[in-house]
């Protein structure tokens, strides 16, 4: 399919901005969170948690805990081993047909270090749980737990991931040989080498991208439940896919899928975050069935930051060679992952690695991905996982070349982008490290934001900065993203009498507004109010398969497996319209949502014709075929990625006495494809950016080097942006249809995120520029931009290249 040759029918209701039709439930507190739950006689959990960062575990005393009020257990990583409890099947690898297969060292098998709901030998990071204490209030079971008395051996520690990988850096695997878990190369290493050997110009630096955590305003929680009469455990648990949760947590626990249910429904955040299982849900399940009563466990704001999976922490070494006139001829780079105590997910590093071009034409490049462990907490795919990072070092790359030959080469840093983006007739582009972008109009993209940001205006407008004292920098990033996602995904869709259209779908909301969109597609699809569609998810008795919501994967999946079960379930109304009707299949018709034949003048909507087999004497002699009248299940895998992409410029005003910063100005145009709700997606373009921005500007998970504990564990001290602190956004949605699906859909809620950082610094470094400012590290906090104004006014500002 292609926005510019397929014929396009006017859509009721896709392409429109109703508003949620969840939040009216939300935001009165009727919603169904995890700690809304409770069960008669439910005990309260609570976890004695590690305060090293590496240390042997010589003996766990629990007699005091054990004797206090209240108290009905304390249970240890051996007890788990006792009863059989295995550690979470992660499955970190990406398996799509298109992801970029990662490796072990020279090729072997990831080995990703077992994750055991509570270890028996090794605490591997500050926050892992190594006991857990259950009682009848939970402030009986956190009195309790400070009660458990842990003789700990301290062993040496690693937090930085290149320091992991240096001669003699503590172990924390043994099957880890320096700590690699992943090391794989991509692209074509000879073809680089030759482009960098012939190159007139090479520019290269070094970035970290720090470690950030999710913070969903919902914390981790978890209820379990187990019925001794029919063998059924029951979890409550908010999470990116209750269907995935379901598998892991059976195959933990060693029973059969069937007997385990996993509820999910309303979700406070997720990022990814929430994707993977969590030990506490395990737990909870094992000490329900052990202690013979449901348990709870809601996890303390200082808790989550403690052990919620965290976020980016990515060394990326990258260099870029051009020609004479400034075209991109190659580039190298070597990623460096820092998965944590355990591997998770390799997502981030996997997107990243396909996407190390970023949204230009360059015809060469090699890539080394590394994943290392280190005693930290595990990483975890992050909002627009392993795209930031990426879309950062080349976006830097292209500024700093624009700066470092600008005057060679005649080119300022839009003239240099302009040059090197890939052109629309090159659709579809097979990069050089072998991803193929589906659709895109980069240059209009760029061209569009600048005007929607008001490029021209800018140099009038730092000239009023200046006579008030003040910096005005323009930052601008271009960025293109990948989502792929869980392959398969299935629809159950029944037209109710009644006039309700029931829809289960395997996707998972925290905050998407699935209700709501998904509604209007399946309103459009089949001829209904969007109000009679009921979505239904969340709860693995019902909901059977679903890949959850992970990689944008959850509208282009929904659509797809929509628009197969529309033409099922408008082919079984003809076949039933005609028995109704007394016709033949083959003479009815359906348009604008009516069943019709020509050899009568009966006609049905999909709700009288439900409502007409009710009471029809041809529904007592249905064939065997058509027993559940206008109902069919559909599933679909889909392989395909998409790629969304877009242009954002930030404008900031810095005050160099101070380095205190504001964002004045942030403008975007993000092509998601096809857009079901623009409203839907501005607010999620607004949450990314602000994400995004977070990790710019303030966010940062700190580990103090010599004792690794961490110092950002509070909203007191991680600083995150908040409304106050933002600009009101201008933000434009294109529509380049994906060829992949039917409707053409990419993806609307990360692209925000993944080109935030670098227009951020961009802008910040474009601000500090005349002070002889090149560089700053994220988070560039108004002490960090405050020290590189010092720190330059100490020595000679370098040549500076002409402005655009």
């Amino acid at each position: 399919m292609n926005d510019e040759t397929a014929p396009q029918r006017p859509y009721r209701f896709i392409g429109k901005p109703l508003p949620r039709k969840e939040d009216e439930r939300l935001v009165t507190g009727k919603g169904r969170f995890t700690d809304d739950f409770n069960l008669d006689g439910q005990g309260y959990a609570a976890m004695v948690r590690s305060p090293h960062p590496h240390a042997r575990i010589v003996a766990v005393d629990a007699a005091a805990a054990k004797s206090m009020p209240g108290v009905l257990g304390v249970f240890t990583g051996a007890d788990c081993a006792a009863d059989g409890l295995t550690p979470i099947p992660h499955d970190p690898v990406p398996k799509t047909k298109y992801d970029m297969k990662l490796a072990g060292p020279s090729g072997g098998a990831v080995f990703a270090g077992p994750h055991a709901l509570l270890p028996a030998d090794r605490v591997r990071h500050v926050g892992e749980a190594l006991a857990m204490v259950v009682a009848a209030t939970k402030a009986q079971a956190m009195d309790a737990a400070e009660a458990v008395v842990v003789r700990y051996a301290e062993l040496p520690f690693v937090l930085h991931s290149e320091d992991a990988t240096a001669a003699g850096a503590p172990a924390l695997w043994d099957e880890a040989h320096n700590n690699i878990c992943v090391d794989t190369s991509f692209g074509d290493a000879a073809a680089t080498e030759q482009a960098f050997a012939r190159a007139a110009h090479v520019v290269s630096r070094k970035f970290h991208i720090g470690r950030v955590t999710g913070v969903p305003l919902e914390p981790r929680a978890a209820l379990g439940a187990y019925d001794a009469a029919t063998g059924r455990y029951t979890l409550h648990a908010g999470s990116g896919g209750a269907v995935r949760q379901k598998r892991e947590l059976a195959t933990v626990l060693g029973i059969a899928p069937e007997n385990l249910r996993v509820l999910s429904y309303d979700v406070g955040g997720n990022f990814g975050t929430r994707n993977r299982v969590f030990v506490e849900f395990g737990l909870v399940l094992w000490a329900a069935k052990k202690l013979g009563r449901p348990v709870k466990f809601t996890a303390t704001r200082a808790e989550a930051f403690l052990s919620d999976y965290q976020g980016r922490d990515l060394v990326t070494e990258v260099e870029l060679a051009l020609d004479q006139d400034g075209r991109m001829l190659a580039m190298r780079a070597t990623n460096i992952s820092n998965v944590g105590a355990h591997c998770v997910s390799l997502s981030p590093l996997s997107k990243g690695a396909g996407l190390i071009p970023g949204s230009y034409a360059i015809p060469a490049a090699h890539l080394r991905a590394v994943a290392v462990f280190t005693n930290t907490m595990p990483t975890q795919a992050y909002r627009s996982s392993g795209r930031p990072e990426v879309t950062y070092a080349i976006e830097r790359l292209v500024d700093i070349a624009a700066d470092e030959l600008g005057d060679i080469l005649g080119l300022d840093r839009i003239a240099l982008r302009r040059k090197n983006l890939i052109r629309p007739n090159a659709m579809p582009y097979r990069n050089a490290v072998g991803m193929v972008y589906d659709s895109g109009r980069y240059q209009e993209n760029m061209a569009w934001a600048m005007d929607v940001a008001d490029w021209k205006g800018f140099p009038a407008r730092r000239r009023a900065a200046r006579l008030r004292g003040k910096l005005l920098g323009l930052g601008l990033a271009n960025y293109v993203e990948s989502s792929i996602g869980a392959p398969r995904e299935q629809a159950r869709i029944k037209v109710q009498p009644e006039g309700r259209v029931d829809v289960i779908i395997g996707t998972q909301p925290s905050g998407q507004g699935h209700e709501t969109s998904f509604a209007q597609v399946v309103s459009d699809l089949l001829f209904v109010p969007s109000d009679a569609v009921r979505i239904i998810l969340g709860d693995t008795d019902i909901v059977q398969v679903g890949g959850g919501s992970h990689s944008g994967r959850s509208m282009r999946h929904a659509a797809t497996v929509f628009s197969k079960a529309a033409v099922a379930l408008i082919g079984r109304g003809k076949e039933l319209a005609a028995l109704v009707m007394g016709t033949a299949p083959e003479n009815v018709s359906f348009n604008d949502g009516r069943f019709a034949a020509r050899d009568t003048n009966r006609t049905f909507d999909f709700f009288e014709l439900a409502q007409a087999l009710v009471t029809s004497p041809a529904q007592r002699a249905l064939p065997e075929n058509l027993k559940d009248d206008l109902a069919v299940v559909i599933d679909n895998e889909m392989h395909e990625p998409v790629f969304p992409n877009g242009t954002a410029i930030c404008e900031v005003e810095i005050d160099p006495d101070t380095g205190e910063m504001n964002i004045i100005r942030y403008a975007s145009v993000d092509d998601v494809g096809r857009c079901i709700n623009p409203l839907i997606v501005h607010g999620q373009t607004h949450g990314a950016i602000a994400q995004g921005v977070g990790q710019a500007v303030s966010e940062q998970i700190y580990l103090d080097p010599d004792s690794g504990q961490p110092l950002t564990g509070s909203l007191m001290d991680y600083a995150m942006p908040r409304a106050d602190t933002l600009p009101a956004f201008a933000v434009e949605i294109a529509e380049v249809l994906s060829p992949t699906n039917p409707l053409g859909i990419k993806a609307g809620g990360e692209g925000g995120t993944t080109a935030a950082p670098a227009a951020v610094v961009s802008g910040i470094l474009d601000a500090l520029r005349p002070l002889g400012v090149r560089e700053i590290a994220m988070p560039a906090t108004p002490y960090a931009i405050w020290s590189a104004i010092q720190k330059a006014r100490k020595s000679p500002p370098p040549p500076q290249a002409g402005e655009e």
